[in-house]
């Protein structure tokens, strides 16, 4: 979903907004043709605050890559300070109660 919101920022500047509307639901059908399987899958074997926390992660982990790597934001330390607080929010919502 990162490159659907994020990517026709550098990729589709010029180009009419239609257009990369169109491009971002493309792309967010896709992504969600595997999401969907893998939230039915995942519930089987996770609660649904424990699939919601671990999806935040990977989405956020893919962000802070596609935003440093691609669309070439410095990292600064409130990311770094973001990272900390999803490794708590990991460990709190996964610690056995």
């Amino acid at each position: 979903m990162t490159f659907a919101w994020y990517g026709h920022l550098k990729n589709l500047k010029s180009a009419p907004l239609w257009i990369a509307i169109l491009a971002s639901w493309g792309i967010a059908l896709l992504e969600y043709c595997f999401q969907v399987p893998g939230n039915r899958i995942g519930y089987q074997f996770l609660s649904l605050p424990k699939l919601k926390v671990l999806q935040e992660i990977i989405t956020m982990t893919v962000f802070a890559g596609f935003a440093i790597w691609y669309m070439k934001v410095p990292v600064s330390k409130n990311l770094i300070w973001a990272s900390f607080c999803l490794v708590g929010a990991a460990y709190f919502i996964f610690k056995d109660t």
